[in-house]
């Protein structure tokens, strides 16, 4: 995977092929031409079994959900169900749907047990298949505010790499999961329907799904990869199909221009910046740059270590040229934006308007003295530092291509620290000026402001 500057090239590396892009529909439906209802699939569940359990089990009571959750449900009231969903996809062209075909897969549910404990809002995440198998890469570091707040998450498994890795992780679980029909379909094209029709069935109370919640908004979320097929999703086939989206979400990834009712909300990390082409905000569009952080940072691997070790056996080690994974907490920005978006689906108020990372004359992150990046949101992180927490890395061996999206994190010295502060006293004051300010302006939660500054004042015990 090599770090390409152009879009189609960016997206490629990053696990959407550039035909992808340019397949599919048209992007804008005849005058006269209706649009193609979505219906509500079968829903199947909620599955039995569940952690600890064994996934080579021969009866699926004795099994549990790949990549379950690991944290305290319980803590906030909240359920975890897997559902079994199956209807029809289609192949379009121009269009026109030129074929049909089954295809079942599966949908995994973490909701308030109570509907009373509901917000009324649905966060639904293409599942990230990078790295070959399903990864719910906007759950992880997010899943305290998500619970706290009241949100339904939902996973969906719309890509024939997950799916596969589904079926052969756990054959008694998984083994009737399919969406290629057979074979027969390429591309993931039926990933599109997969996708809607489990918003339909989110929205449908017969179907279950919900657990007797209804939703004001439901709102799509993708990171990455999903973000480039949510892209292809918005401009490609939303045009042709009856919307079951109140908002979209692109993390870390590709966006489309908007230019349709329902509101675009990319959030890019310092990574990504240089890596697609500059979005503008407009009505439909807002779009969010965070200076120091990375687009697969610590906090997301350290919020998957134990399940990827539970499941996969291990958590990768890579060999970088720079000290990986930036602790510039992306999570924070992306807690935000979802009550943004949300605001933005249910009265039409958009998300606040970010100043942009500054670009040097010949396209990359333009930085200062030190190597912070200029411009963009401004986490206290980076703008009363401990550590150089930067976008950028290179592999040290080709076989570690992926560090290219981890960033850096270089810990100040005790000498560098004693140069940038006055004492602890001063890094605190810093910290809450940085705290209060990312607050006012809506790019950080309360709660998660409150969360820097207690651990801001912990460190002088540490010391």
């Amino acid at each position: 995977m090599a770090v390409l500057t152009h879009r189609l090239g960016t997206v490629a590396a990053l696990g959407v092929s550039a035909a992808l892009l340019a397949s599919t529909a048209s992007a804008s439906p005849a005058p006269d031409q209706p649009l193609i209802p979505v219906p509500v699939p079968q829903v199947e569940g909620p599955l039995p079994g569940g952690v600890p359990g064994d996934r080579g089990a021969d009866r699926i009571e004795d099994t549990y959900p790949f990549f379950a959750t690991t944290d305290d449900l319980d803590a906030y009231g909240y359920v975890e169900e897997e559902f079994v969903v199956s209807g029809t996809g289609h192949q379009y062209s121009d269009g026109a749907v030129v074929s049909e075909h089954p295809y079942q897969t599966r949908v995994l549910v973490r909701r308030p047990a109570d509907p009373g404990g509901s917000n009324g809002a649905a966060l639904v995440e293409w599942q990230n298949v990078t790295a070959g198998n399903d990864l719910d890469a906007l759950w992880g570091p997010s899943a305290e505010h998500i619970m706290r707040s009241g949100y339904t998450w939902v996973g969906v498994s719309a890509q024939h790499v997950g799916v596969s890795h589904l079926t052969g992780w756990s054959p008694a679980r998984y083994g009737g999961l399919d969406v290629t029909d057979n074979g027969t379909v390429s591309d993931d094209q039926l990933s599109y329907d997969v996708f809607s029709q489990a918003a339909q069935a989110l929205r449908s109370p017969e179907t279950g799904i919900a657990g007797g919640i209804e939703f004001d908004e439901v709102l799509a979320i993708g990171a990455s990869q999903s973000a480039g097929r949510m892209t292809v999703y918005y401009e490609e086939i939303l045009p042709h199909i009856e919307p079951v989206y109140d908002a979209y979400g692109f993390i870390v990834g590709a966006a489309p221009a908007g230019e349709r009712p329902e509101p675009v909300f990319q959030v890019m990390s310092e990574t990504d910046v240089t890596l697609f082409p500059v979005q503008e905000d407009s009505n439909d569009v807002r779009v969010w740059e965070i200076a120091g952080t990375a687009h697969s940072g610590w906090d997301g691997r350290e919020a998957r270590r134990e399940a990827e070790v539970r499941d996969l056996g291990q958590q990768g080690e890579y060999d970088c040229a720079e000290p990986p994974f930036s602790r510039a907490p992306l999570y924070q920005v992306l807690n935000a934006s979802y009550d943004h978006l949300r605001t933005w689906a249910a009265d039409g108020t958009p998300p606040p308007v970010a100043e942009p990372i500054e670009r040097t004359p010949g396209g990359g992150v333009a930085r200062d003295g030190d190597g912070f990046a200029l411009g963009g949101i401004r986490l206290s992180q980076v703008e009363a530092p401990r550590a150089l927490n930067t976008g950028t890395n290179l592999p040290a061996s080709p076989e570690n291509q992926f560090c290219v999206l981890f960033g850096t994190h270089v810990p100040f010295s005790e000498e560098e620290l004693a140069e940038q502060y006055r004492g602890h006293g001063d890094y605190v004051s810093q910290v809450v000026r940085a705290e209060r300010k990312n607050v006012s302006a809506g790019y950080v939660t309360a709660a998660d402001s409150a969360q820097n500054r207690q651990e801001a004042a912990r460190l002088r015990g540490s010391e």
